[in-house]
């Protein structure tokens, strides 16, 4: 089931989280790119959304990013 970015809670980005699928991506990203994540974080921080819908694009090539990501239902 997708959601729109204006219905998902806090509680929805825990349960994504803390399933086996987004530990995966979450130490998958960690590990392989983890300046990249930095770089999203850095920019949704200072409210740059445009920026980290961009930079977060770069990661999807990745396949097994794209595997996980679908899993979860994005």
């Amino acid at each position: 089931m997708q959601k729109n970015s204006e219905n998902f809670s806090m509680q929805d980005a825990l349960r994504l989280a803390k399933s086996p699928a987004g530990q995966r991506l979450l130490a998958l990203l960690q590990q392989t790119e983890g300046s990249t994540l930095q770089q999203a974080m850095d920019q949704a921080d200072a409210g740059d959304y445009d920026s980290v819908k961009k930079t977060l694009a770069s990661l999807m090539e990745n396949e097994e990013v794209k595997a996980l990501m679908n899993q979860l239902g994005g």
